[in-house]
């Protein structure tokens, strides 16, 4: 007998008796937590660098990184063709688009419900066998919850309720409620396909609509995010931080793409586009001339006119930098201010003793006296901007969201997720970093850091506190000590500007070059104090090169790259477009992409996109809720609950009537 009456916290008893007042009622709940402890492991989804890249992002929680066609293939094979699976498929990813087409070219809709309604439910039965009934129920839709339930709950085939089951589906659909239900139970399937979504970072930048990405993130279930060095930026963007509004346009620019700024969060960017025009509109910006998607049609106009506020921009972030090159804790940022080193007679720039050639020295607005003086109207234009930014409502939101669920890292059943890197020194130990008087390194580096950011961002008595915050997330955008980026420096002004690209390259942390060793991944994971032996690292930043070879599978396993090209940019680089990782009861596959036609196309084609899943593990005995950490929570539920038996059978605490 445990002596409960002389460790226990009386109080916190107590407090628990309220919601189980009697030991039958604490009873039940140890015999359903112990029930639920032994339930197969939920399955984890892993995406990263996802870019704005919504189309093909929402099409992989949709179909869960392919892990929902094979249970189709699987429980279907003998009666349906490969056509109509994949065409079942389609319909439980996309049901509304799906329904719209077959109403279109079916002549009897009420026989053609009856027939998919029957196969939805029964694919929706065995996906969420390995859920409890509760879970199940606060998952439904309200309205139609009583009657999904039941329909889940019944067997099909059972002698005495088959007419009861039927007689259910066939008022469904002559009361015409078949299209509801049937997109009910198809978005309850996407739901229990995947139980958590980790995002290890870069959600924003390069691709069309990031605020369409963070749209979708906020209405998924269960969900955490590893903060990436694209997404500080625009976290720093949001705070005001004018360092990171120059480079998050700058870079929106060079893609041509305004959408997420103009359409998705309202930016007023007409102040800089009047500006470029009136400044820059007689200088060479053939460097500027923007990255254009062949898909997407812009008018040459519209390149001309983003050529001139690309240019702008640029000039403005050179100056904005320099504030902060100077006041930054990390000296060798001091070293990233160049304006004042251009030679304009011989249109050249000495960098480490070596003079180079500028193939453009056409700066109007730069003064060669004091060229990191913004003009008026640059100064202008900076306040307009950053009053657009910290006044988008949408833009606000999203950020928030982001602190709430992001983080620098995650620990979750013993798997360690981050976007970048552990900044490490060529012999293999962790670099160690100076920062507000103190020395940081790996798992308190990062931690500091966090404290620091989100300073930045909520701050708001302490002035000096929150710009250093602001500060912060601009360095972790760009600096040399950044986890997030992860290396030497950001080369913008050499690859802007200069042809010779020795230059311009940008070194990557030892961190990287040790990826392949498994003494790095078991230094980190002791970092962590992450001892379980099917433990791994998981992260994302820099593109997997499959075409040159090079595989995702780092230290014998223990290490998953899953940046593999999401966004349409990086995929002549990595010759596929993405990765994502998919952990379940049974082990760990990653799942290789190639690229996504688009919605539309899918739905019309029925076709998927085509992913190959690799078995990275394999467990021997398979994973329950209780080797999970929801399990060690349910653990130690009950074991609080059985002390809480002991002080009524002990006469410690009264039992109320019920």
């Amino acid at each position: 007998m445990v002596k409960a009456h002389e460790s226990i916290n009386i109080q916190l008893l107590k407090f628990l008796s309220k919601q189980y007042p009697t030991s039958d009622t604490a009873i039940t709940e140890i015999i359903n937590l112990q029930a639920i402890l032994n339930l197969p492991k939920a399955t984890e989804h892993f995406v990263s660098d996802i870019h704005g890249e919504y189309e093909a992002f929402s099409h992989v929680l949709r179909n869960a990184s392919g892990v929902l066609k094979p249970k189709i293939d699987a429980l279907f094979m003998s009666e349906l063709s490969e056509r109509d699976r994949r065409s079942l498929a389609m319909l439980i990813y996309y049901p509304e688009k799906k329904l719209e087409q077959v109403i279109k070219k079916e002549e009897d809709m009420n026989d053609w419900y009856r027939i998919n309604l029957f196969r939805i439910i029964k694919l929706c039965k065995v996906i969420s066998s390995k859920y409890t009934r509760s879970k199940v129920r606060k998952a439904l839709p309200t309205e139609f919850a009583y009657v999904m339930e039941e329909l889940l709950s019944e067997q099909i085939d059972a002698h005495n309720k088959e007419q009861y089951y039927n007689e259910i589906i066939e008022r469904i659909v002559s009361l015409n409620k078949a299209n509801e239900f049937m997109c009910a139970f198809c978005y309850l399937i996407q739901r229990l396909a995947v139980d958590r979504l980790h995002v290890l970072g870069d959600i924003f930048d390069r691709g069309p609509r990031a605020d369409i990405v963070m749209d979708i993130m906020q209405k998924y279930h269960s969900i955490d995010i590893q903060w990436g060095n694209h997404d500080i930026l625009w976290m720093g963007a949001a705070a005001g931080s004018a360092a990171c509004i120059a480079n998050v346009i700058r870079i929106a620019c060079s893609y041509s793409n305004l959408q997420t700024l103009e359409e998705g969060y309202g930016i007023n960017l007409l102040p800089l586009a009047t500006f470029a025009m009136n400044c820059y509109k007689s200088t060479d910006c053939s460097l500027f001339i923007p990255k254009v998607d062949e898909e997407i049609d812009i008018k040459k106009d519209d390149t001309e006119l983003i050529a001139l506020m690309h240019k702008a921009i640029t000039i403005i972030q050179f100056k904005l930098e320099h504030t902060l090159n100077q006041r930054c804790f990390d000296p060798t940022m001091k070293e990233r201010d160049l304006l004042h080193q251009i030679d304009i007679q011989s249109k050249s720039i000495t960098l480490e003793g070596k003079t180079y050639e500028l193939e453009d020295v056409d700066f109007i607005t730069v003064d060669p006296k004091d060229p990191y003086k913004l003009t008026k109207e640059e100064e202008q234009v900076v306040d307009r901007l950053v009053y657009s930014f910290i006044h988008s409502a949408k833009l606000q939101e999203h950020i928030k969201f982001m602190f709430s669920k992001g983080s620098m890292y995650k620990v979750y059943n013993n798997n360690l997720l981050y976007h970048g890197c552990l900044l490490m020194s060529e012999d293999g130990n962790f670099q160690t970093i100076n920062l507000e008087g103190r020395a940081y390194y790996g798992k308190s580096y990062l931690d500091k850091l966090e404290e620091i950011v989100r300073d930045g961002y909520f701050n708001h008595n302490d002035p000096v506190t929150r710009q250093k915050g602001q500060d912060m997330m601009w360095y972790l955008w760009c600096g040399r000590y950044s986890p997030l980026f992860g290396k030497s420096k950001m080369a913008t002004f050499e690859k802007y500007f200069i042809q010779d690209k020795a230059c311009s390259i940008e070194h990557r942390n030892p961190y990287y070059s040790q990826l392949e060793t498994v003494e790095l991944a078991k230094k980190i994971l002791k970092e962590f104090e992450i001892t379980h032996e099917q433990s791994h690292i998981i992260n994302g930043h820099v593109p997997v090169q499959v075409k040159l070879g090079e595989t995702p599978i780092k230290a014998n396993g223990k290490i998953i790259v899953i940046d593999g090209g999401f966004t349409k940019a990086y995929q002549k680089v990595t010759g596929i477009a993405g990765y994502t990782l998919i952990y379940n009861s049974y082990g760990l596959q990653l799942a290789s992409h190639q690229p996504f036609e688009g919605i539309q196309k899918a739905i019309t084609s029925e076709k998927d996109i085509v992913t190959t899943m690799n078995v990275i593990e394999v467990v021997y005995s398979r994973k329950r809720v209780k080797d999970t950490d929801i399990g060690k929570d349910i653990m130690s539920q009950i074991q609080a609950l059985l002390t809480l038996v002991e002080y009524y059978r002990l006469g410690l605490l009264k039992e109320k009537e019920i």
